[in-house]
């Protein structure tokens, strides 16, 4: 099965995920998601193919979560799906996503359970 690794190379943790699918013979297709923003029903879908835990696919810490005017006890999928379009900063990397399932490599040994 293919594997779509939505990836920021600046970030640790998303090269991690990344060097372990590769120690598996596993190259994914690298969605570089910063320089190619989700569309709305794009990021939909990863809500949907991660089990809908938003708090899990939002960068909380980030400077634009507080600036889009969200909390972490005030989630909707509207109010992610806006901020995510409009500040791809804020989706949470990396995300490996394998036909309907995605994952977030928090920690990035995660996105393994993919291909076990």
């Amino acid at each position: 099965m293919a594997i779509v690794l939505w990836h920021n190379p600046r970030c640790g943790k998303s090269r991690k995920a990344l060097e372990l699918l590769r120690a598996r013979g596993i190259e994914p297709a690298i969605r570089e998601y910063l320089k190619e923003p989700p569309s709305r029903a794009e990021v939909e879908t990863l809500i949907r193919s991660t089990g809908g835990d938003l708090a899990l696919l939002v960068r909380a810490d980030e400077p634009e979560f507080r600036k889009a005017g969200l909390a972490r006890d005030r989630l909707s999928v509207t109010t992610i799906v806006k901020a995510v379009v409009a500040h791809p900063i804020l989706l949470q990397r990396p995300i490996a996503v394998a036909g309907k399932r995605a994952i977030v490599g928090r920690p990035p040994e995660a996105v393994l359970a993919l291909v076990e």
